[in-house]
Parts: C-alpha cells; structure tokens; sequence
C-alpha cells in the first residue's frame, strides 16, 4: 500500500511538473539510465545504501559492475565527442546495478532473501527519487507562489541580532578558503547522512532485516512533508531577497537551465553589508524560477536529524555529526540562503518529525502523542509569530529574541527526556559476594 501510494505521488508531481513545460521526477530519472546524471555521487550514495543487504563479496561485485559500467559510458561519450555540460560524467553504473539488483531479485531470488533485497533496491531508489521530487517541489514553489513573504521574516529576525548578516560578513571575510569549506560541507550533506545511516544499517545482511528505525527514514519524512510548509510560507531567502545572488544562480540554472535570472526582483542590494531597516513589512513579487525554500529550512532539519542519530556511534561518529551540524548552520546563514528564524523553525520540525516516527514504533501512549503535539504547536506558534508579529518583535528584541530560543530549546528538552524514558532498560545482576570462611 505505501509503495502504491509513494507511486501515484510521483506521478502526480509528474504531471504537475509537466503542465509547466519541464520533465517531473520520473522523467528526469529515467533519462539518466543513459544519459549524464545530475548528481554521480547520490547514485553511488543509493547504492551504498542497499548494498547493506549483500555480503561482502556481493558488495565487491556489484562496486566493480557500476565502476565499469561507467568507465563504458566515459569511453563512448569521449569517442562520440560528447561533452558533459550539465551533471556528472560517472553515476550510471550505480544506477545500472541498483536496477539490475531488482531484476536478479524477481528472477532468482524467493521468500525472505528476495524481499530483503527488493528492500535494499526500495531505499536506493527512494533517495534518488527524493531528490528528484525536492527538485520538481522546489520548482513548483517558484510557479505557484509569485508573492513572498521575505520582508516579514527579515523584520522578525532583528529579534535575533540579524545573524546572516553577521555570518555572512564573516564568510565574506574568510574569503575562497572559508567560502568553498562552507559549500563542500552544505553540498555534501547527503553523504554525511548516507555515513551515519551506514553505520546503522551495518547489520543488516547478518540479521536479514532491517532496524525499526534508522535515519534514512527521517530523512524521506522530512523531505516529503517540508515542502508544504515552502507552499503556505513561501521565503526566498536574504541573499536573493536583499541582494544580488549573483554567486548562486549557477545552481538553479542545473534544473531551470532555460531561465535567464535577474537582480531586479531584489528590495535592495542590502545582504550581507547593512541589515533590513525596521519598516511595515509587506508581501512582495519575486521572480518565476527563484524556490521559496527558505521556511523552515530543511538543511538545519536534516543534519539535526543527523546529530541526533550519531549519538549512539563511536566517539568519531559522533564527533563528525556535531560538525556536520555547526557547519551547516554557519552554511545556510554565512550563504545568505536562510533567515535565523528558518532556522529555530527546521529544528522544531525536524525533532517533530522524529518524535513522530519514534512514537509510532514505541506505540502512541500519552507521552507520545504529548510530544508531537508540543512540537506541532511550537512549529506553528513561530510562523503565525513570524507572519503576524514581526514589527512587536523586532521593536523588542531582548524579549522576543529569548522567547523564540525558549521556545526551541523547550521542544528539544521535551524529546531528549520523553525518548530517554522509551529508552529500555538494562537491569545489571551484581553476583552476591562468596561466603567468607570462619577463621579458625
């Protein structure tokens, strides 16, 4: 039933997608099987993720198939003269031994080994097509929301000190070293995520199933529902809402490569030198291909969801999601992409999300539904804020400034003590001491 679901929601976003005049996410899919993919080493993160299910000489044939189906592609295209301008050279091959793994699971595979395997293929191709649909949602966002909202949440974000303004002095300050750390850090969040989930899942082909409850799932509920919210409160950012974001189009243009961007959309050439003047904000028109991606920002949602599932690692996983964490908070503000305020909002919603996820494989009781509760009313309580309350917060901001972190920092005692009490219990049996012989 949730695979027939998932379909008819591709499907759906497909035709949608389509009604536009740009190929949806099973098109863009299915045109990489031949053509250069647009990201190589998502397809090799996917098959990473199912090859959990092979053994380890399965694993080294299946690593060696998709290293030479690509070195095939590599050589036909330099014969044919064919340069890749858009996407990356290698990547087929994952995706050629992902899909010949479902194939071998229908034809030679039965029973428990063979829906082991399908398992492994589902989740590879769920992170692919996660992707594709994050990119036909944020395309959708642009079409369908000619007005955003970035001037209420700019007003709103005086509460908290202006901080992409601040960390995107710094970034600017750090120059190229400091800027493409920060980008290699904000791009390759995937893996950091495909690392932990790794570690995870490591048992996977000894048990023969898979864990109640890893992060690879968080990851697929966070990016399915996230984009609803961009929908209702559709935010551009501060460095395309306040500034040029003449660095940043070259992203867009991977997926829109037709659109032809243009500065003028912006309030002002403002970020990251001067912060917005405190005025009545309003709703303004913005362009037709920049994404209203910004609230809550799902960057900061995943890598907590990615500091939160390295706590049970060894010390260097757990160290590596702490980092992965920081960075990409410095990341999403020091880029101008997010308003501090996207940010308090992602991490309220990616601990909602996970105590969701968490609640129904513990069993709905009174402290679950408690805990989603609590974290669906401080997510919406810091919207209506943001939307209907910017100028009371900016005009105070050492009260409202503590209150939006007091509000955060509530939902996140919330679920460290909730799920710390769902944590079973080891009982130690301490073995009575030996009866001491008299003395004689």
């Amino acid at each position: 039933m949730a695979a027939v679901a998932v379909l008819g929601f591709l499907i759906a976003l497909e035709f949608a997608v389509r009604h536009y005049g740009l190929p949806g996410p099973l098109t863009t899919q299915a045109r990489e099987v031949i053509f250069p993919p647009k990201s190589g080493g998502l397809l090799y993160a996917g098959m990473a993720l199912m090859m959990v299910v092979l053994t380890w000489r399965q694993r080294f044939v299946a690593l060696g198939a998709a290293i030479g189906v690509d070195v095939v592609f590599w050589g036909v295209r330099r014969l044919a003269d064919i340069k890749v301008t858009h996407g990356h050279p290698f990547g087929n091959g994952a995706l050629w031994v992902i899909l010949g793994c479902a194939v071998y699971a229908v034809i030679r595979r039965t029973g428990r080994e063979r829906a082991l395997l399908l398992k492994g293929v589902g989740l590879a191709l769920l992170l692919v097509a996660g992707r594709k649909t994050g990119d036909a949602w944020l395309f959708l966002t642009a079409r369908t929301r000619p007005m955003v909202l970035d001037q209420y949440v700019a007003t709103a974000d005086h509460a908290l000190g202006n901080p992409s303004w601040m960390l995107g002095r710094i970034v600017t300050a750090s120059g190229p070293i400091g800027f493409n750390f920060l980008d290699f850090v904000y791009g390759q969040l995937p893996v950091a995520a495909v690392v932990v989930a790794l570690y995870q899942l490591r048992h996977v082909a000894a048990e023969g199933r898979f864990p109640r409850h890893h992060l690879v799932r968080t990851f697929l509920v966070i990016g399915l529902l996230g984009p609803v919210f961009y929908m209702v409160f559709p935010v551009v950012g501060p460095v395309f809402a306040y500034g040029t974001g003449a660095e940043h189009w070259e992203g867009i243009a991977l997926w829109a490569p037709h659109m032809q961007p243009s500065a003028p959309w912006a309030v002002a050439d403002l970020w990251p030198r001067t912060p917005t003047p405190i005025g009545a904000p309003h709703h303004m028109p913005f362009d037709a291909f920049t994404p209203r991606n910004c609230m809550p920002s799902l960057h900061t949602a995943w890598a907590t969801a990615i500091f939160i599932h390295s706590r049970k690692g060894p010390p260097a996983l757990r160290h590596a999601g702490t980092f992965w964490l920081i960075a990409t908070l410095a990341a999403t503000l020091g880029f101008g992409y997010h308003y501090g305020a996207d940010l308090i909002a992602g991490v309220v919603f990616s601990l909602t999300v996970e105590a969701a996820l968490r609640a129904y494989d513990h069993g709905w009781n009174r402290s679950g539904v408690r805990l989603v509760t609590c974290g669906a009313a401080v997510c919406a309580a810091l919207l209506v804020s943001y939307r209907y309350l910017p100028l009371e917060m900016a005009g105070q901001p050492w009260l409202a400034g503590p209150l939006l972190l007091l509000a955060m920092l509530s939902v996140v005692y919330a679920y460290v003590r909730t799920t710390a009490s769902w944590e079973p219990v080891t009982v130690v049996s301490v073995p009575r001491p030996a009866p001491r012989p008299e003395l004689i």
